[in-house]
């Protein structure tokens, strides 16, 4: 692949959000770039996703956030309950608004990821194509793909979630040049799995839930029972819902499999998230209308293929990037989703690195590393907050002793520090420098994005010699 342009040639591995958020980028911001995805087509797997002002301006900019809010549901207070359908103190998200013009939406992931789609052209993005091997030569980088096509770019971003074959390629370089942190060689760890789905469009007459003008996001604690599980009304009147198993201690993949190898009765056959559903579809659940439901009313009306289980690893990598190799989202950061922070930080990484891309002065080895390194520089302290944040949250859903005291304490927390613990979740807004800015709304104002204001200048001196000429 050969191009004239002064841009460097961005080689996306990895279509997932945040692989296509950046290729979305991209596409604005006129840097060349192909994406590639060894899935030959994406399933509309998933629950649903919290989406608010952290990620609204960027959409704005997009001119897809009108689109959005036909998509997502409005979504006010996080209701908890006990096991025995007790409701707890709501917690209160309408202050977001008043700190940040955006109000918090509940979107369908795969809704989510539809709209994304659609902002990057059909041509470049190539689903199917698994990438066997990279090699560097004459300053280039090469991926080497499975149906025995090569294509050359300047960079290479490993967008292809926490098993990540870019990273492994990166990580065995350095490992031969003894660079390789002992850290970053372990296997990652996690400590609950997670079943996951979403209704068939269901009837409001026997769900009258579905027809509610906002979303009821339940929260459900299991008494006796390592599980908390979770539902929400979506825009497209279907529920979606989430099972967590918090696990009695850290394990990993490798440790699971060796485990159930060594077994008769192995979790991880043929149809683990059957069994999952069969040993949770009595719990019972709170959809307002009066009904003992329980989560085996939502199992029956979720098409089997949607429905899957999977480890929820938590791990924030050392090494972010190596030569002409860049990891971003899950590649570099794995957190739990309790925070529902994984897919907005590979969002907000995909924004660092388009405005990185644009303002790069040229693409040579030094250049590269420079930017590699400011965009760790910048996304690294963002991150280790939310993984914190969102371990913390994953310890109010566990069962043990210190899981029920910060539950406790959450219900009786005061509504001024509520209302400071809500003002640090909503700090970080960026947006695209090489895209006309969007206003800051609210009263809290955002964190300075260092890549937003090297790709703003260069975007105005632009506009600049635009005019003058």
């Amino acid at each position: 692949m050969s191009t004239t342009t002064d841009k460097p040639t961005i080689l996306i591995v990895g279509a997932g959000l945040g692989g296509l958020m950046l290729g979305a980028l991209l596409e604005k911001s006129n840097v060349p770039y192909l994406i590639f995805e060894r899935a030959s087509a994406v399933k509309p797997l998933g629950s649903a996703m919290s989406i608010g002002p952290t990620l609204l301006p960027i959409f704005e900019q997009l001119g897809i956030y009108d689109e959005f809010l036909t998509i997502g549901k409005y979504l006010t207070h996080l209701v908890g309950y006990k096991e025995a359908l007790v409701p707890l103190k709501p917690l209160d998200l309408r202050p977001v608004e008043e700190f940040t013009g955006y109000g918090q939406y509940i979107v369908a992931r795969p809704k989510l990821y539809d709209l994304i789609l659609k902002q990057v052209p059909p041509h470049k993005i190539h689903f199917g194509h698994r990438v066997l091997n990279i090699t560097e030569k004459d300053n280039k980088v090469t991926i080497h793909l499975s149906n025995s096509d090569t294509v050359e770019g300047d960079i290479i971003v490993g967008a292809d979630g926490a098993y990540s074959a870019v990273r492994q390629r990166m990580y065995e370089q350095l490992k031969t040049e003894r660079k390789l942190p002992k850290s970053d060689q372990e296997d990652l760890p996690f400590c609950c799995t997670c079943l996951v789905g979403q209704t068939k469009v269901l009837d409001p007459e026997e769900f009258p839930i579905v027809a509610e003008p906002k979303c009821h996001f339940s929260n459900l604690y299991g008494d006796d029972k390592p599980f908390t599980w979770h539902t929400f009304n979506t825009a497209q009147g279907t529920l979606c819902w989430m099972v967590l198993h918090h696990l009695s201690e850290k394990t990993s993949k490798a440790a699971m499999e060796q485990r159930f190898r060594n077994s008769e009765n192995s979790e991880w056959g043929d149809h683990p998230a059957q069994a999952m559903c069969d040993e949770t579809r009595n719990f019972p659940i709170q959809l307002l209308d009066g009904k003992k439901r329980t989560l085996g009313d939502l199992y029956d009306q979720t098409p089997k293929e949607f429905i899957s289980k999977v480890m929820l690893e938590e791990k924030v990598f050392a090494t972010w990037h190596h030569r002409r190799y860049v990891l971003m989202g899950d590649a570099c950061h794995k957190l739990n989703p309790s925070g529902g922070h994984g897919a907005v930080t590979a969002m907000h990484d995909a924004i660092a690195l388009a405005n990185l891309f644009y303002a790069m002065p040229a693409k040579t080895g030094e250049d590269i590393t420079r930017i590699f390194e400011e965009y760790q520089k910048e996304r690294l302290p963002a991150v280790t907050e939310s993984f914190n944040n969102s371990r913390q949250l994953a310890k109010t859903a566990g069962r043990g002793i210190v899981g029920a005291i910060i539950l406790y304490l959450t219900t009786v927390i005061p509504a001024w520090l509520w209302r400071i613990a809500m003002a640090k979740t909503i700090k970080f807004r960026p947006q695209a420098g090489f895209l006309p800015a969007i206003v800051v709304k609210g009263n809290v104002e955002p964190v300075v994005s260092a890549s937003e204001q090297r790709a703003r200048a260069v975007f105005k001196k632009q506009q600049q010699v635009a005019a003058s000429v």
